[in-house]
């Protein structure tokens, strides 16, 4: 079956503290947006779609051409929220398909992970991949706070993958500030989510300590 790759890159990045997004940070000599990219490049049957601001773009045609990338891709404008930047992305995709929706900023996703990701959503409905919380949390409402049992949560990662039939039809509808994530759109049509493990490494690039970080994972895991 064909494999939409919507890798998305619309954010402003705004925590990272630099000019420029943080997708476009160097990371091990390319911009981790790259990396992000070749996570997937060993698919067959893919189509990779990039969603990307417009103010961006020119920059991007130019890192390409400083890196040698070669991955074949689309790229469309990104819309003021996620939301919208994934129904930009959407209107490429095709039926019927599967549909991975990646953060730019997440360049450790393994081929393991990606496979498992795939596979679930074909058998069932989607695939979304999720990690314990591993510190203590509290529930905080104005002056009042409490104890949360952390057993009972997790963290959500991407690449979230859905049958391509479902997410469309998920985003068609009007815009809700309650969607945190693609998840979220497709459980607000009535589908289960279907969870999978995730995995610690596939951290998402946000503040300059996280690409620290990653640069330490290179160093140590050879990614």
């Amino acid at each position: 079956m064909k494999k939409y790759i919507l890798i998305m890159a619309g954010g402003e990045g705004l925590r990272f503290g630099s000019e420029i997004p943080k997708q476009f940070a160097l990371l091990a000599g390319k911009p981790v947006i790259m990396h992000a990219f070749e996570a997937f490049s060993a698919l067959e049957e893919t189509e990779f779609v990039l969603v990307l601001n417009e103010q961006w773009q020119e920059l991007w045609k130019e890192l390409c051409k400083t890196h040698n990338f070669k991955i074949e891709h689309s790229v469309v404008a990104g819309g003021p929220t996620r939301f919208h930047s994934v129904v930009a992305g959407m209107r490429l995709v095709t039926n019927p398909s599967l549909v991975a929706i990646h953060d730019a900023a997440r360049p450790f996703v393994s081929k393991e992970l990606i496979a498992n990701a795939f596979k679930t959503a074909e058998q069932k409905t989607c695939a979304v991949p999720v990690v314990p919380v591993d510190e203590s949390i509290r529930y905080v409402s104005g002056p009042h706070n409490k104890s949360l049992d952390r057993s009972q949560y997790r963290l959500v990662q991407t690449p979230q993958v859905f049958r391509s039939n479902l997410i469309l039809q998920a985003y068609r509808q009007s815009f809700d500030e309650k969607f945190t994530d693609d998840a979220s759109v497709l459980e607000s049509i009535g589908y289960p989510v279907i969870l999978i493990d995730g995995e610690s490494e596939n951290i998402k690039i946000t503040t300059p300590l996280d690409l620290g970080l990653a640069e330490l994972l290179i160093k140590e895991k050879g990614f």
